[in-house]
């Protein structure tokens, strides 16, 4: 059995989901919004069979105690960029369970079902390192490693191609997958609101009158 750690980014700030300005959201219901999509990631996530703890890399006190009340531990994000956020989660997470597998995956998965968490954990079980691309196929939601394979984070913008030539294996996870569907724009948010959400984010759009 191969047990997971998995390493969430969490922003915090009003800077939160910038591509969301376009939503009828003021800048304060937009990083309320952005901190539900990672309470409901997280709470699909720790659910998930296999999992043997979430950490996220965050330096905002609101998402610290937030996501830290539904199990997660909280690692202080640098401040550096993305990339370096998650370089930081995971070698904590190498170094405090260095016998786990350890994943990345982004927190803006407010669809995300716990059945598709454990598919794509158990796809990656069977790679030294892989990643799940997102419903374009340009970006990624999801890098895995093996415990002991060193893994390189290279999120942002065509990150999906970036991965592949870092030699991690793309996942056939299916298009229709909830581990696909991060929300970045209103139109992904709009699809997501067709899926159906998770709890923290129909209450913060509830709150929002969205």
């Amino acid at each position: 059995m191969t047990e997971w750690v998995v390493v969430l980014p969490v922003k915090g700030s009003t800077a939160s989901k910038t591509r969301l300005a376009e939503f009828p959201l003021s800048p304060d219901e937009r990083r309320r919004l952005a901190l539900a999509f990672a309470m409901d990631t997280v709470v699909a996530v720790r659910a998930a069979r296999d999992v043997r703890q979430i950490v996220v890399v965050t330096s905002d006190p609101q998402a610290a105690e937030a996501l830290a009340a539904l199990g997660a531990e909280i690692v202080s994000d640098p401040a550096e960029g993305l990339n370096v956020a998650i370089a930081e989660g995971l070698r904590y997470a190498q170094r405090v369970h260095a016998d786990a597998a350890v994943a990345v995956m982004t927190a803006d998965l407010p669809t995300l079902a716990t059945s598709d968490v454990e598919g794509a954990l158990r796809l990656a079980a069977g790679h030294p390192k892989a990643f799940v691309a997102d419903a374009s196929g340009l970006g990624t939601t999801t890098i895995t490693a093996l415990p002991g394979v060193e893994l390189t984070p290279s999120f942002g913008e065509g990150s999906a191609a970036r991965h592949a030539a870092a030699g991690l294996v793309s996942l056939p996870v299916e298009l229709a997958s909830s581990a696909r569907r991060d929300v970045d724009t209103p139109a992904d948010l709009e699809h997501a609101l067709r899926t159906g959400v998770g709890e923290f984010t129909a209450r913060a759009l509830a709150g929002s009158g969205s």
